[in-house]
């Protein structure tokens, strides 16, 4: 039961992704990013990270992957400021990443800089380039 309860909440957060409300795909950006695995939600995520409508989607969203903490949060963020479109959206993805909270510390700074060398390995592209440029800034 617990399992089609699952997919039910999954189902509904994907849902409002599509709304009109910038307030509604912010909640549903927030709400997928605390998903445990990335990887099932990565195309919503990616979409509400390059939000062409509110920046404040793109905020949120962001803040809520970075807060985790962990590689595949950072990866996701990296994935979308690779390709954003418009410089708003990239400016944005940017901000997120230099003012986050959790690298302002020196073990933080220490995790960040490993998950970004094992970013510069990732099979994507844009991801490699945005950490090796972010490696970069940090030496």
């Amino acid at each position: 039961m617990a399992s089609f309860d699952m997919d039910q909440e999954l189902t509904s957060v994907v849902k409002d992704a599509d709304s009109p409300s910038w307030s509604v795909r912010a909640a549903a950006g927030r709400r997928l990013a605390a998903s445990p695995e990335l990887a099932d939600v990565s195309e919503v995520l990616h979409r509400l990270l390059l939000d062409t409508q509110d920046a404040g989607v793109t905020q949120e969203t962001a803040r809520a992957l970075l807060e985790r903490a962990d590689t595949p949060g950072l990866r996701a963020v990296l994935a979308a400021l690779a390709c954003a479109a418009s410089a708003g959206t990239a400016d944005q993805l940017g901000g997120e990443l230099d003012w986050n909270p959790h690298w302002m510390t020196k073990d933080g700074t220490n995790r960040l800089t490993q998950q970004l060398r094992q970013l510069a390995a990732d099979d994507d592209a844009g991801v490699r380039s945005e950490a090796e440029q972010i490696l970069k800034s940090l030496r």
